[in-house]
């Protein structure tokens, strides 16, 4: 039968319009049921974000305008200056903790520097290294699967076990290097971890090893969902392995790209399990988020003061980030 006679055929045009009319019906039954699924599947990870995640980010610029040590009431009195802190627990303290911390709080710079020392170490190191790694493993090299084993498992292993096996590696009595460079036990002995001029990056040559390897992954991911007709194309025009990668896929990484930048910015500002565990985050090893630790659960008890340091912590990772999202989304827009 032609289109035309079927078009004039109501038999035809009946069958039509039934198969769409069931459908509709079998969606509305569905609908309380499929309702329910969806705001369960919804409904729960909302919870879970908002209930670890945004009331305690909230709770924190909330408690970095007060003077409360954790202990009693939070009151909404104003702190008396000039006397004990301990009579002024539970008080509205206002910019005051933002302010000691920039003006007389000794190691808040320096663990301001040592953080964007730490983030400019992973950009520029370790990210393009695990980059490194993953395009090698990605051409099929012999015994890429070894390697990428090997470069893999810092990742699976925890700081805590990164941090003991390289105390292994920088002890001054029977460490790695301090054996093979003759000094092992002796007075000229090198304390990688002890120097202040020295363990900074020292810590930061575990962080980058362990990172490595997780952009490595990421890359490795990326590079697979690559369409290989691309590369044929490129190859096809005459352009070699290395302008194949930056003009073509690079630029179809973008997501990726975007992941890893955002992982490291966080990576990087959330640093703490190495330097706790190398001299709990002082002479030389400063960090935000060891000082976070220290005022809030340490032996002062200064939740306030602590929380304004976790406020600070947290507008710095959001800046790069946002700066990057949105030069990145520009792009997209304009393109």
């Amino acid at each position: 039968m032609s289109s035309a006679s079927q078009a004039h055929d109501p038999a035809a045009a009946g069958a039509r319009t039934k198969v769409p009319a069931r459908r509709r019906r079998r969606m509305r039954k569905m609908t309380t049921r499929d309702r329910i699924v969806v705001a369960l599947l919804l409904g729960i990870p909302l919870l879970l974000d908002l209930a670890f995640v945004w009331f305690p980010a909230i709770g924190t610029v909330l408690l970095s305008f007060t003077k409360w040590n954790g202990v009693g009431s939070l009151h909404t009195k104003s702190c008396v200056p000039n006397m004990p802190s301990i009579l002024n627990n539970g008080c509205v303290y206002g910019v005051q903790n933002y302010h000691q911390a920039a003006t007389i709080y000794p190691e808040f710079w320096p663990a301001v520097r040592h953080n964007l020392i730490w983030l400019a170490v992973f950009v520029v190191i370790a990210t393009p290294l695990g980059m490194l790694f993953a395009v090698l493993i990605d051409r099929g090299i012999r015994g890429s699967r070894m390697y990428q084993s090997i470069l893999f498992l810092p990742v699976m292993l925890s700081l805590a076990l990164v941090g003991i096996i390289w105390e292994f590696v920088y002890s001054q009595n029977y460490g790695l290097i301090n054996t093979v460079i003759g000094r092992n036990g002796n007075d000229n002995a090198i304390d990688w971890l002890g120097n202040p001029h020295l363990n900074l990056w020292a810590v930061l040559l575990e962080a980058t090893w362990r990172q490595a390897g997780y952009v490595m992954v990421l890359y490795l991911a990326g590079l697979k969902a690559v369409d290989p007709s691309l590369r044929e194309a490129a190859l096809v025009d005459g352009a070699n392995a290395w302008q194949t990668f930056w003009k073509i896929v690079f630029p179809v990484m973008r997501p990726i790209n975007i992941v890893i930048m955002v992982v490291t910015v966080i990576e990087s500002l959330r640093a703490f399990d190495l330097v706790y565990i190398t001299n709990k985050g002082i002479n030389g090893l400063e960090l935000l988020s060891v000082l976070v630790t220290t005022n809030i659960v340490g032996e002062t008890q200064r939740v306030g003061f602590g929380s304004a340091l976790g406020v600070v912590l947290l507008v710095i990772s959001l800046v790069p980030i946002s700066i990057f999202l949105y030069q990145t989304f520009r792009r997209e827009e304009s393109s």
